[in-house]
């Protein structure tokens, strides 16, 4: 209440300072970014000329008719925004989350994103720099370069990306090699010992050919020290860049601009504290004779892991971009090869006991080609056409291993049982040599090809000067196809328990525990066989199309108002899971024991059936996204504002939830989010700004029978924060001899919410039938709000030497980013905080 409160006077003194504002006689400052692929118009006295090319045209902010948030490069540099993460806290839309290691980053826009954890998914925010798709995460983190401004796009954009964007769109514009010599260099100190070291340079090489080249160096030490490690700190910054252009401008009607880049990534990430110490925490502790974990102490500096995590992305790639106007024409190609490489290592179960680790390698190749041409007539139609190509194959490496502490800590929990089936099955030599051994697992490997065609376009008719009429189309055609070779060396997961107790004589079907003793042993068996494939039954091929549009009317009321109306849908194409989770779907295989006489299926029938083989789904079907919207943007004399009421919605939502042990990935019946966004500036003063960004979202799922922790149609979304909000404020005082002061804070407020829909570890099973009543009343115990405050003060001196202090969440606000079941620890939770506080000063010289 206290924040709707100040939202609602925030917003009535911008409403009513509109009139008042407009006729002050006192010029204010322009704000002008220069467009990525066209020059810059002249601006005028308004506030907030800036310019944009969301629609793949460049126009000022006030004139794109598109739900869209833009965050300019002196915003990053005063906030200290390094990367994408940090963006967030100047787009409350925006949602950030990392997880389990550096690569492990989603996005989310308006309660919707997906995409981390596991590589046979791309995401429902789509990554774009410099038109560049961004296909993974891994290649999405890095540091920002030299950039221009970022873009964050709202709702479906497919009529103007050629991929993948049903939630939304990020798009990074960098900027271009200048034909006058100049450059900067820049070194930051912080607590945790950070050291960030940034230099650019640019200039012309001939009349008709510029250069820039830049670089970054970022480390920090981490914020959690392992005790049992020698105290090491881990969740550190160790990461570096360089990034080379060339621009060739032979005359003004072309333009050729290369991009090469590197960047590498070599870090000890991530860790998540215990949240719920389980009843198997004590045990742990007997086994290994020392305390497991910092029991129940999700906020705990200091913790314990019987190793320590790697992780080492290599991302790298290089682009070509041709431009060329002939006449009221205009032809854009963008050309471009990636390449990202991988290593991941972690302590898999988050204790000092070796219980299980994972080791995983990814490398994944990714070439695109977009074509558009645009057209600039003077009459009533205007349209832009394109077509985009995209071929992408991914080798996917993951090995899950056990540990010296796995056999005797299974045995405890299973009362010696795994010694009485070792003893039946392999006699007295057998036991305690036989289960859960160390170095015994999975290893998973797939093979991953994905090749999208699409075409898209828009056309504009202007019946008057002031009514836009737009109609947008994009036609996809999207092919996957997967391979497994997946190889299981822990043997209990594979004996047929079922069987085994008609051995010792007790009567089939052995539907429940008391006939059988030796049925509760399942719930060791989280290894399970592996069906590969492609095989008899299963293709492992995904054949996706689909037809998605556009139409909007804008209308410009005056020179300080536009509205905008807007219908719009998206598409995403099926996605795989690609972990040992990936299971036959319930219409290829109805598990069950030989001795139990399961109905047949075409998995058994086609002999592929073994022992304890489970059910889930190799893939998720495509998302659809269907997007009402209305908006209203205003720019005034000291005043700007954007407002968009919408209603958004995705069919078949792509959900990828981790078990414990692994990831079920389904799809959602639908998921809805309706709300509002309002962002706005106002100059009372000249020295001074205040902005105010605001959005309100009402997300839930309105079907989604079978997530992983039961049928929660009708359930809010967890993770999505019904209010939230960003208010800052920037004092700017120019002294006469040439002088800057520049003094900026921000604010960013996250109401309640529930951290997790729910823990698929809680659910219970009785007599075969599942109860989720406890798995979602531990995803309702754990919430979150989030109050951070930044802050930033910089001099400016009038020989190009620039001083900052910074502080990000000065307040030190904490709280779980994410939660999740302890691996093979029934009962216990585990789960990533935020960042704490951060602070330090900047040195910058610019020439």
């Amino acid at each position: 209440m206290r924040i709707v409160y100040s939202t609602g006077l925030s917003l009535l003194a911008l409403v009513t300072s509109m009139p008042a504002l407009a006729q002050s006689t006192t010029p204010s400052p322009t704000t002008t970014a220069p467009a990525g692929d066209a020059a810059a118009p002249a601006t005028d006295d308004r506030q907030g000329d800036i310019i944009v090319t969301a629609s793949k045209r460049a126009a000022t902010l006030q004139d794109t008719p598109i739900a869209v948030s833009v965050t300019s490069a002196a915003t990053i540099e005063q906030a200290q925004v390094r990367d994408l993460v940090d963006l967030q806290s100047l787009v409350p839309s925006l949602r950030v989350s990392q997880n389990q290691n550096s690569a492990a980053t989603t996005f989310t826009i308006r309660g919707f994103g997906n995409g981390a954890n596991n590589p046979g998914i791309e995401p429902s925010v789509g990554v774009f720099i410099d038109g560049v798709y961004r296909s993974r995460s891994a290649a999405q983190i890095s540091d920002l370069p030299n950039i221009e401004r970022v873009e964050v796009l709202r709702g479906p954009q497919s009529t103007l990306f050629g991929k993948n964007a049903s939630a939304g769109v990020i798009s990074v514009v960098t900027q271009k090699p200048q034909f006058d010599f100049g450059g900067s260099a820049s070194a930051t100190y912080g607590n945790y010992n950070t050291v960030v070291l940034k230099a650019d340079v640019t200039g012309p090489i001939s009349d008709t050919l510029a250069f820039s080249l830049g670089g970054n160096y970022n480390r920090r030490d981490g914020f959690y020290r392992v005790a049992n490690q020698g105290n090491t700190a881990i969740n550190n910054r160790n990461r570096y860049d360089v990034r080379a252009q060339l621009l060739f401008q032979p005359s003004s009607d072309l333009s050729v601009r290369l991009i090469g880049d590197y960047s590498k990534i070599n870090e000890r990430c991530c860790d998540a504290p215990n949240v719920l110490a389980g009843p198997t925490a004590a045990i742990l502790t007997a086994v290994i004779g020392a305390p497991s974990v910092v029991a129940n102490a999700p906020y705990a500096t200091t913790i314990n892991l019987n190793r320590l995590p790697e992780n080492r992305i290599q991302n790298y790639g290089g682009s070509a971009q041709i431009d060329y106007d002939f006449g009221n024409l205009a032809l854009t190609s963008i050309t471009a090869y990636r390449k990202v490489k991988t290593h991941t290592s972690d302590d898999s179960d988050f204790t000092a006991a070796e219980i299980i680790s994972q080791v995983g390698n990814t490398r994944i190749g990714t070439f695109t080609q977009e074509v558009r041409l645009a057209s600039d007539f003077n009459g009533p139609v205007n349209f832009l056409v394109g077509g985009f190509y995209f071929d992408e194959k991914i080798d996917f490496n993951n090995d899950v291993i056990l540990g010296r502490d796995a056999r005797p800590y299974l045995n405890i929990l299973s009362q010696g049982g795994l010694n009485t089936v070792e003893s039946i099955t392999g006699g007295a030599a057998a036991v305690g040599r036989t289960f859960f051994q160390a170095g015994q697992g999975t290893s998973d490997n797939f093979k991953f090809k994905n090749r999208a065609y699409s075409a898209f376009g828009t056309v504009d008719f202007k019946p008057t000067d002031r009514l836009t009429l737009t109609a947008g189309f994009n036609y996809t055609k999207d092919r996957k196809d997967v391979s497994s070779a997946v190889v299981t060396t822990e043997p209990f997961s594979a004996i047929d328990l079922v069987a085994l107790g008609v051995r010792l004589g007790v009567p089939a079907p052995l539907a429940n525990t008391a006939a059988n003793p030796l049925l509760p042993l399942r719930a060791l068996q989280f290894l399970p066989p592996f069906l590969n494939f492609p095989n008899a039954v299963e293709s492992g091929k995904t054949r996706d199309g689909d037809f998605s549009y556009t139409l909007r009317a804008a209308y410009k009321l005056n020179r300080e108002l536009n509205f905008y109306a807007t219908y719009a849908t998206g598409f995403k194409a099926s996605s795989f899971n690609l972990s040992r989770d990936s299971r036959p779907s319930p219409a290829d295989f109805i598990p069950g024991s030989p001795v139990s006489s399961p109905a047949t299926s075409p998995i058994r029938a086609a002999g592929l059936a073994s022992n304890n083989l489970t059910t889930g789904s190799r893939f998720a079907g495509p998302e659809n996204a269907e997007n009402f919207e209305i908006g209203i943007k205003g720019s005034f004399p000291r005043v700007s504002f954007n407002f968009a009421a919408f209603r958004q919605s995705i069919k078949g939502f792509q959900g990828n939830v981790f078990t414990g042990t692994g990831f079920v990935l389904s799809n959602a019946g639908k998921q809805t989010t309706q709300g509002f966004e309002l962002e706005g500036t106002v100059t009372p003063v000249d020295p001074l700004t205040l902005s105010l960004a605001v959005t309100y979202l009402d997300a839930k799922f309105d079907s989604f029978v079978n997530s992983a922790v039961g049928d929660i149609s009708g359930q809010k979304v967890a993770g999505v924060s019904p209010l939230s909000t960003s208010a800052g404020a920037a004092y700017t005082r120019k002294f006469d001899n040439g002088m800057k002061f520049i003094l900026r804070g921000d604010y960013q407020f996250q109401s309640d919410t529930q951290v997790a829909q729910g823990l698929p570890g809680f659910v219970t099973t009785t007599n075969g039938v599942s109860n989720f009543a406890n798995a979602l009343a531990i995803g309702r115990r754990f919430k979150r709000e989030v109050n951070e405050f930044n802050a930033a003060a910089t001099l400016q001196l009038n020989n190009g030497l620039e001083v900052s202090v910074y502080g990000r969440n000065l307040s030190n606000n904490r709280y779980l980013t994410a939660i999740f079941d302890g691996v093979a620890q029934a009962g216990s939770v585990f789960g990533y905080r935020n960042q704490p506080r951060t602070y330090g000063a900047s040195v910058r010289y610019k020439f």
